[in-house]
């Protein structure tokens, strides 16, 4: 969607004619029907969409002011317009309505958190005789290709910070859920001037035409490992700067005196939270033997006593997966898993009612090679893992190729933090997992991401150095 002045009319994105005029139909995976449709935009014209983002950037890097107080009233008119967005969210992503509305008020908190940092000029000290100054220039317009599990969450926490350092941005969602973010981007342009952000929808390759782009000066990607890969080389034919949040397998470890009951409430959640389609979820927990049987039987009881429903529901707590390819790989996991020996302490089918509903499930007794512990399952599924020496479970906990995050949890608090600093991983929790600060960086080493993102390291990423060196005067 192209975007306004402030206190403008909404208007949709001038689309460049282009050889395919289709839609995209959408689905509520509460019942696995199509309830709504969206352009599928063909990849040729981005050529204008980027053109006019283009344009729009020598305006809108001028005047730092201006952004900041177009991206407040920006975050006003997203929690003005939550009642709109949060309902239709639920409908193309299928997680609880109160799951929504907490994804709108991020979105605003993300907007305004942003337009309070400004990067002014610093002078640099290093004894020469010369006065040298660093500035913060913007970089142009910039891509952003968002998944399906947090759309307009992760699309902020994209676009938030690069407009608010002064570049323009076209935003991609996923072709699974393109309705919310269609209707932010008409949101957001009653606050943002004209092609500052552009929200264009479609099928492949309209995002890898994107990431290629020549006109493209940074690409921030969330995804899949393959596909991260193939974006980072489509960015590469024109030397933009990527940010790559690719996923992970983060694991949780139980001490010998972690207090079961007190932790198995926010362990659960950990795990099962967005019904497990989460890139930092707990996706398999390594507990002592010695209180292994309990650790299984709490989270049981929790899958067990879990209402799954649609997202609608006032009482549902776990809505559906989202589409039927990623059910279908839940149930591949599960099934492989129980073929190598697991059982199954609770969940592990899928209710009697139309749409893409899955039980939470627990595993136990899983061989550590079955590839719902190597994978990333993203599901709502979790393997519960003995151990009889910590340091083996250290070991399992980095034998994979991701490293997003992990946590250890246990009372004796400077011992888990001893433990969470061996983990290999961009973030370590202790007694608690995935609770980001906007304030704080963001980032996964081997294969769970290239860059930063989240605070002041999000917005320079969206920035480049530009110094001046002048003589000194007597």
């Amino acid at each position: 969607m192209a975007t306004n002045g402030p206190g403008r009319t909404p208007t949709t994105a001038r689309a460049a004619p282009g050889p395919r005029a289709a839609r995209l139909a959408v689905h509520d995976p509460a019942t696995g029907e199509a309830f709504g449709e969206a352009p599928d935009q063909h990849p040729d014209e981005l050529d204008a969409v980027v053109t006019r983002a283009h344009r729009a950037w020598r305006s809108w890097r001028e005047d730092p002011a201006a952004r900041t107080a177009a991206l407040l009233a920006a975050a006003d008119a997203v929690e003005a317009a939550g009642t709109d967005l949060a309902p239709l969210l639920t409908r193309e992503q299928g997680k609880p309505l109160a799951e929504s509305y907490a994804e709108v008020t991020r979105t605003a908190a993300r907007l305004r958190y942003f337009a309070a940092l400004a990067p002014g000029p610093r002078p640099i000290t290093d004894g020469r005789p010369v006065d040298s100054e660093i500035h913060w220039r913007p970089l142009g317009p910039v891509a952003a290709i968002v998944p399906w599990n947090f759309p307009l969450q992760l699309a902020s926490a994209k676009f938030a910070p690069a407009l608010a350092a002064g570049n323009t941005m076209v935003l991609k969602p996923s072709p699974l859920t393109p309705l919310a973010t269609r209707l932010l981007g008409s949101v957001l342009s009653t606050a943002l001037p004209r092609d500052v952000l552009t929200v264009v929808t479609g099928r492949e390759p309209l995002g890898a035409r994107l990431a290629a782009h020549p006109g493209i000066r940074h690409v921030t990607f969330t995804g899949s490992v393959p596909t991260g890969r193939a974006v980072a080389r489509g960015a590469a034919t024109s030397l933009a700067r990527v940010t790559l949040e690719l996923g992970g397998n983060d694991a949780a470890i139980l001490l010998e005196d972690t207090d079961v009951e007190q932790i198995a409430d926010r362990l659960f959640w950990a795990a099962f939270h967005n019904c497990g389609q989460v890139c930092m979820a707990v996706k398999r927990v390594y507990a002592p033997a010695r209180l292994y049987p309990q650790v299984v039987e709490a989270l049981a009881q929790r899958a067990r006593d879990t209402v799954v429903g649609p997202g609608l529901d006032p009482g549902t707590r776990l809505g559906p997966v989202n589409n039927a390819p990623q059910l279908a790989r839940v149930e591949h996991y599960t099934a492989r898993a129980l073929a190598d020996g697991a059982r199954i302490a609770a969940g592990g089918h899928r209710p009697k009612r139309p749409g893409h509903f899955h039980a939470p499930t627990i595993l136990a007794d899983v061989p550590p090679g079955s590839p719902v512990v190597t994978q990333e399952q993203f599901g709502p599924v979790l393997p519960v893992l003995p151990y009889t020496r910590l340091d083996e479970a250290v070991e399992a906990a980095n034998g994979t190729g991701f490293g997003l995050g992990g946590s250890v949890w246990g009372t004796d608090l400077d011992r888990a933090q001893e433990v969470a600093g061996q983990l290999e991983c961009g973030t370590a929790w202790i007694n608690h997992h995935a609770e980001l600060s906007l304030a704080q960086p963001f980032a996964g080493t081997k294969d769970s991401g290239v860059g930063v993102a989240g605070g002041p390291w999000g917005l320079y990423g969206n920035l480049r150095p530009f110094v001046v060196h002048r003589p000194r005067t007597a």
